[in-house]
């Protein structure tokens, strides 16, 4: 049923998928590449709230506007399915509801891991949780478990992660290369990235083996 009412969209790295408050007619699920959640304040700051990944979902059956402002950081491309069909579906399939109730769940608990992020963990902290974050969902989207050695290219430059974590430009690189000099990771190129101990990189994120903040 969902095959029968899905398209595909592709958008250019820097696109504004939908505004905050505009009227979203369909939701979507990430094929690949990455996009970001964002609120502008008052004062026409902004403020990223989340990364989208392969696999996240986007849009909210019952609700007729965007929450955030959805840009594409890389370029992007969606998978699809009109509001009404989808809520269609969701109805005569229960399963396709339980889904993405998981799927929300799941939202809830990276946002959470987002706060801790951005609240609590030094600099260091931060570009190593980051760079364990995309490595589990790059496993996971391998249905592998990411230990041991481990390597994935890394789909942000380091400009769109100084502004997801809240950190100049300068920093990231410099935490990036202490990261390379102290061997918790290795950088071939512009973004691929071995994780040679993954245990240790979880270590250096401030995280115990299950992810959570190590006292």
């Amino acid at each position: 049923m969902l095959e029968a009412i899905k398209f595909y969209r592709s958008f250019e790295a820097g696109q504004t998928i939908v505004w905050s408050g505009d009227r979203m007619d369909f939701v979507a699920s990430v094929v690949s590449g990455i996009a970001t959640l964002s609120q502008t304040m008052e004062d026409g700051r902004r403020q990223m709230v989340g990364l989208l990944l392969p696999s996240d979902f986007v849009g909210r059956p019952g609700r007729d506007t965007a929450a955030y402002d959805v840009t594409a950081t890389t370029d992007l491309l969606m998978c699809c399915f009109r509001k009404k069909a989808f809520e269609d579906v969701m109805i005569s399939t229960p399963h396709v509801g339980q889904r993405l109730l998981e799927m929300t769940l799941d939202e809830l608990d990276a946002a959470r891991e987002w706060m801790l992020l951005l609240g609590r963990k030094t600099a260091r902290e931060k570009i190593a949780s980051l760079i364990a974050i995309i490595a589990r969902r790059d496993a996971a989207l391998k249905l592998m478990e990411p230990q041991g050695r481990v390597s994935f290219d890394l789909p942000l430059s380091r400009e769109a992660m100084s502004d997801y974590l809240g950190l100049t430009l300068e920093t990231v690189s410099r935490q990036i290369s202490a990261l390379r000099r102290d061997g918790v990771i290795d950088v071939k190129g512009k973004r691929q990235i071995t994780i040679p101990d993954f245990d240790r990189l979880i270590e250096e994120a401030g995280d115990d083996s299950d992810g959570g903040f190590l006292t």
